[in-house]
């Protein structure tokens, strides 16, 4: 990954909203979720969970598709695991006791990425 494609994700989940959204995106699986439902959870104003949408969007971190009349919202695992994994690039010189645990939860991101493509094909 690009650095400038990890500032532009990193500051997409640097907003207390935004990273909300995200991570209940990242919840609800390759099924994803109706805008509307995503507001009533969270308790939001439909045009401030759309800007929010929208720069998650443009990070690429998040993705959409229609069905019927409303916009269901998904998380991008592919760029979530390539986030995760560029920031652990040159871990800890190593140190396999620092690694090993974030390499196990980079490798269920991958897994979860792999496992929305075969659902989503």
């Amino acid at each position: 990954m690009e650095i400038k494609i990890a500032v532009t994700a990193l500051s997409a989940l640097a907003h207390e909203g935004r990273l909300e959204v995200f991570r209940m995106l990242v919840q609800a699986g390759g099924d994803g979720l109706p805008a509307g439902e995503i507001a009533k959870r969270l308790g939001v104003p439909p045009n401030t969970l759309s800007a929010n949408l929208n720069v998650l969007s443009h990070a690429a971190l998040i993705g959409s598709r229609r069905e019927g009349r409303s916009i269901i919202y998904t998380a991008s695992y592919d760029r979530m695991a390539g986030l995760l994994g560029f920031l652990m690039e040159d871990c800890c010189q190593g140190a396999s006791e620092i690694c090993v645990p974030l390499a196990e939860v980079v490798n269920r991101a991958a897994c979860c990425a792999a496992e929305n493509k075969a659902v989503q094909s």
